[in-house]
């Protein structure tokens, strides 16, 4: 692991105009492990200046999510709009330094100039660039923008991506206020904002998309033309569908509040998002601090992740079966669970839960253990226990209701033997015997029904299936 000057400072900062996507998640969560890592502060700036497209129900779905995963920031968060007048502080000072101009040409006409550059292949550069600021009337409509070198290269050696190198020439000269009037101010634009509120916080690693990898360089240029040290910057690739492509609704869930409600934990989520575009060495499995012990920027890679929800229900399955059992009778329950539904729930919960990929499976295997008495039984499941069939299950249940020992492995034992004594196959057994017990509902083996509903309500079930069938 390469050397890390303390104290380490990261942050997230989503943009409140959404829910928050998985590729986000992955985001605050790379943030969160690198500052736990190196003992420094994860922070949250929520970059709100758009103000047409944030929503309050945005910042409040990002928290929610953030919150579900666990990813809580060291100190209160950030809003970025709130921060403008010092936004226009650094403008004021970039003005002073000659590293930022006025420019006052018209809407109209910096689109046909704009035209006109991309047409020649070139960077569009105003008028107002190289003109005598005294020309203009500050008092009047304009933009300030930044004054980017007139030649040279900028270089940004990214974490991941290694030594970038753009020519500035082919860069254009970025607003940083939008319609400045002296009098009234100006809209600080993202880059500008981005700079200023990094450094403001103390922000030593900046990891986030390599979608963002062309801001690195003018926002690298803004902290260079201010004196401000750079902080390192780590550009990790998107996650892609699993056919390659950029991940899309077309793919499946996108926002971890999707994640939540397909029943997946949200510890198998930090897991499983932490090998999305990460690794130490072949393990797969592993927990919190595991993660925070081992996550260095050098184990990031340079190709697109590619979301696998085969795998992802992998590591789900590993974490429900190490969950608390009491914890999952929560999450699977409507409502908080009563005294006797906690009581059904807890003794199939241990039962079942090695055989669920997610909660969603988890509740759809446990509910046959919740079913009222009596159950109902649909035409199929009547036409099984008639006949020969009833009078077998009618001697299985005087049989049950004197055995010992009540568990699984012993119940497995005794019903191979009631079988071979009744001269069948398990195959006459079984499914009349789920019928009465679990009246259809999805279920596990016949023992496990059993120890799950324990012999009073297995043998209640049982006569009032045989009661009904007469």
């Amino acid at each position: 692991m390469s050397a890390v000057s303390a104290p380490v400072v990261t942050r997230f900062a989503p943009s409140p105009t959404g829910y928050l996507h998985i590729g986000g998640a992955r985001t605050a969560l790379f943030n969160f492990l690198f500052a736990r890592r190196h003992g420094g502060r994860f922070l949250i700036r929520v970059e709100d200046t758009d103000r047409e497209r944030s929503t309050q129900a945005a910042v409040d779905a990002i928290f929610e999510g953030l919150d579900w995963l666990g990813l809580a920031a060291d100190e209160p968060p950030v809003f970025q709009f709130a921060r403008a007048d010092r936004h226009r502080e650094v403008v004021d000072d970039l003005l002073a330094r000659g590293a930022a101009y006025r420019d006052y040409t018209s809407a109209e006409d910096t689109g046909r100039l704009r035209d006109e550059a991309k047409a020649e292949r070139r960077a569009f550069v105003s008028p107002w660039r190289d003109r005598d600021p005294a020309e203009g009337d500050p008092n009047q409509p304009h933009v300030v923008r930044f004054r980017r070198p007139a030649e040279g290269e900028v270089v940004v050696d990214d974490a991941v991506q290694g030594r970038v190198t753009w020519n500035v020439a082919d860069l254009d000269d970025l607003v940083l206020l939008r319609t400045a009037k002296e009098s009234e101010g100006g809209a600080p634009t993202y880059n500008l904002a981005v700079v200023a509120d990094d450094h403001d916080m103390g922000v030593t690693h900046v990891i986030r998309g390599d979608d963002h990898l062309n801001n690195a360089a003018r926002q690298s240029l803004i902290y260079d033309a201010l004196d401000w040290p750079r902080p390192t910057f780590a550009h990790v690739p998107l996650i892609h569908g699993p056919d390659g492509a950029k991940l899309s609704k077309r793919h499946g869930a996108q926002a971890v509040h999707e994640y939540a409600d397909l029943g997946y934990l949200p510890e198998a989520m930090r897991n499983y998002l932490a090998r999305l575009g990460w690794s130490h060495g072949d393990a797969e499995l592993f927990d919190d601090a595991q993660a925070i012990q081992w996550f260095d920027l050098e184990g990031l890679g340079k190709a697109a992740s590619r979301l696998d929800f085969d795998k992802l229900a992998h590591v789900n399955a590993h974490w429900l079966r190490l969950a608390d059992d009491g914890r999952l009778a929560d999450l699977i329950s409507d409502t908080p669970p009563t005294g006797s539904e906690r009581e059904a729930l807890m003794r199939v919960i241990g039962l079942i839960k090695d055989r669920a990929k997610t909660l969603v499976d988890l509740k759809a295997q446990a509910a046959f253990a919740l079913a009222p008495r009596p159950l109902t039984l649909d035409d199929k499941a009547r036409a099984q226990i008639t006949g020969e069939t009833g009078e077998r299950i009618a001697r299985l249940r005087d049989r049950l209701a004197a055995f010992e020992p009540w568990t699984v492995e012993a119940l497995e034992a005794d019903l191979k033997a009631f079988a071979e004594a009744e001269g069948v196959g398990f195959g006459k057994i079984g499914p009349p015997a789920r019928a009465a017990l679990t009246g259809g509902l999805p279920s596990p083996d016949i023992a496990r029904i059993l120890v799950s509903l324990g012999r009073e309500q297995s043998l209640g079930r049982l006569d009032d299936a045989l009661q009904h069938t007469k």
